[in-house]
């Protein structure tokens, strides 16, 4: 009897676990998302950064735990951007949404696209060139997150 319920206590935990895992929500609005993440950028003077992608895949899921566990890329990111992951999966292929950010799917998953804070899509990325080997490298993705910031797209920093 003890065995059994260590076993459950495990599985339940690890079920536990798995929920809180997960970054991508197939029942959440996408084009809501993208409006309230709007109002906030423009509220914080950031622009936007939509990760496209979804649980089921693990370049997304890499990607994300990447950027978060390493201080100065989770920095640089939520100084810079306010972050939105958009959910494509069979649950939730948030078609509408995609289609009016100009099809990034075409570039795979995860697919990163940045707002300015009106909406105004600035910039949209292929993950791959973000790539080195089995992972992602830190020089690339630290520089894609400082070309892509508000200050850096501002035209008072490029005098004649």
């Amino acid at each position: 009897m003890k065995k059994l319920i260590i076993i459950f206590l495990m599985l339940l935990s690890s079920d536990l676990w798995a929920q809180d895992s997960l970054i991508y929500h197939p029942e959440i609005n996408a084009a809501e998302q993208i409006k309230s993440a709007t109002i906030k950028a423009t509220a914080e003077n950031k622009h936007v950064l939509l990760m496209i992608g979804g649980n089921w895949c693990r370049w997304c899921k890499m990607f994300n735990k990447f950027v978060t566990t390493d201080f100065q890329l989770d920095s640089a990111m939520n100084k810079n951007f306010v972050v939105e992951h958009i959910n494509y999966s069979k649950e939730n292929k948030n078609a509408e949404t995609l289609k009016n950010l100009h099809f990034p799917q075409r570039f795979g998953f995860p697919v990163f696209v940045i707002l300015n804070s009106t909406g105004v899509i600035i910039h949209t990325q292929n993950s791959a060139y973000l790539e080195k080997g089995e992972g992602y490298d830190k020089e690339t993705v630290m520089d894609f997150f400082n070309q892509w910031r508000k200050e850096a797209l501002d035209e008072k920093n490029y005098k004649n």
